[in-house]
């Protein structure tokens, strides 16, 4: 399994037989009616990045996060209810015989926590390992297994072991089943977080004193599953937030839309054909040649373009008419910058009527989200007229209500209601109809312009 690259990896280690069955029975306990409020309540906790963020809906704990997050709840937690631990109620039962071989194991499991455990020596499988903790540099000495054939030189585990009965001296001990291989960074990492969690908790609490590593982590390990899963979810964020949208033609998608009125197309004209990050794509001197006065004058697109390997890509359009300014964009980020651009050389006469920043939602799945090679996701023309659609449809309804400088400042609605005014306010919708943006991209309009006709009390236009 990964983060968002090579970097995390579940591993199953054996476990004496002896020592599985008393896990069996402990879980066994912990499923019984009167403690299944606890169970939920230790679980939940041990777990809470997933539950609390909403990420449980896009990616689920690893296999062994959920198992240590078990393994939390069966040696580490105490009942809120008053309820005696499970391990100390498996150690009362009268009821049946437990044989002692098994029983051996109920104070090292009581002793054991979670711990970032360091390989020290390189072995061969089968070879014992010598691991040392990260967080006060105790030394285990565990038997290898073929599991460790996969442990690349230099990560670290996120894991729990057992001393063996009798082994507090020696150091020897056992896996409790499984653990996470991290890189040597994002080990650190989470130890650096679960620290400053600790630093918060003592100081809200007034005490310094949460005790030497052995003892927090027995109280608090499950803290170092929520860095490992803040990382997990961090990752993912990442990785969506470099997904590649294309168009069916291998185009970008230029998803991210923003919509102004302005008063001032000569201004816009020469203010556009200025900035040199965007090129023309009128007709050579078009923008010179406006018509006589009191014509609609012609409209005018620039685009952005960058080079990929051996192709130019556009990756912003800019679309100027007489009384609009469309720009579609690749991503946030982008027209995000082109607005600040074009803030800083228009200023006031912008005039703001929304934007639409989010892609068509696709469900995808984990392993391509958490690929090494950006994710490139496919929107459909179905979806970009949807999208398209959503959007004109707010900002063009709204756009009926506001006063409008080509109407003398009067709202559409109520210019379209006088004589005088209802063909300039037809003639505005006309030329939005004729500079859809889902005609550039898709060759038919994405919005319905009787809609908008008929919420300013204007009679349908065919065809």
């Amino acid at each position: 399994m990964k983060l968002a690259s090579d970097r995390a990896a579940g591993f199953q280690a054996p476990v004496p037989s002896s020592l599985e069955t008393v896990m069996a029975r402990l879980d066994s306990l912990s499923l019984r009616p009167e403690f299944a409020v606890q169970r939920e309540m230790a679980l939940a906790r041990a777990l809470r990045p997933y539950l609390q963020r909403g990420a449980g809906g896009v990616v689920a704990p690893l296999v062994q996060e959920t198992e240590l997050a078990e393994l939390s709840l069966l040696c580490d937690f105490y009942p809120e209810d008053g309820q005696l631990t499970l391990i100390e109620q498996l150690r009362d039962i009268i009821t049946e015989h437990i044989p002692n071989e098994e029983r051996a194991w109920l104070d090292p499991l009581k002793h054991s926590y979670m711990d970032l455990l360091e390989p020290t020596l390189s072995t061969k499988p089968g070879d014992t390992l010598s691991l040392r903790s990260l967080g006060d540099g105790t030394t285990f000495i565990l038997p290898g297994g073929e599991f460790a054939k996969d442990l690349a030189a230099g990560q670290v585990l996120l894991t729990r072991v057992i001393r063996v009965p009798g082994g507090q001296e020696s150091g020897r001990a056992i896996w409790a089943g499984c653990g996470i291989a991290l890189s040597s960074s994002d080990a650190e990492t989470v130890l650096e977080m679960t620290a400053e969690w600790r630093r918060e908790m003592e100081m809200s609490s007034g005490s310094f004193a949460l005790g030497e590593w052995q003892e927090f982590a027995k109280r608090f390990g499950y803290m170092l599953l929520w860095a490992f899963a803040e990382l997990r979810v961090d990752a993912l964020v990442d990785a969506v937030a470099h997904i590649r949208f294309r168009t069916q033609d291998g185009q970008p998608y230029l998803y991210a839309v923003a919509l102004y009125d302005h008063h001032e197309y000569r201004l816009f004209a020469d203010r556009l054909a200025e900035m040199e990050e965007l090129r023309s794509e009128h007709p050579a001197g078009s923008a010179e040649n406006r018509g006589p006065a009191g014509s609609v004058p012609p409209t005018l697109t620039w685009v952005q373009r960058e080079t990929g390997g051996s192709a130019e890509t556009t990756v912003a359009r800019l679309t100027l008419t007489s009384s609009q300014l469309i720009v579609e964009c690749d991503g946030p980020e982008r027209l995000d910058r082109i607005k600040h651009r074009l803030a800083a050389s228009l200023g006031f006469s912008l005039h703001f009527r929304g934007e639409s920043l989010a892609p068509p939602a696709r469900q995808l799945s984990v392993g391509a989200l958490m690929s090494d090679e950006p994710l490139t996701v496919v929107v459909t023309q179905d979806e970009d007229c949807a999208l398209l659609n959503q959007f004109l449809d707010k900002a063009y309804l709204e756009w009926s209500d506001q006063p409008h400088r080509s109407l003398g400042g009067l709202t559409p609605r109520h210019a379209a209601a006088s004589e005088e005014m209802r063909g300039r306010v037809g003639a505005l919708i006309d030329e939005m109809a004729q500079h859809d943006p889902g005609l550039s991209r898709m060759g038919r309009t994405a919005f319905d312009y009787n809609r908008l006709r008929a919420h300013v009390g204007l009679d349908d236009v065919l065809g």
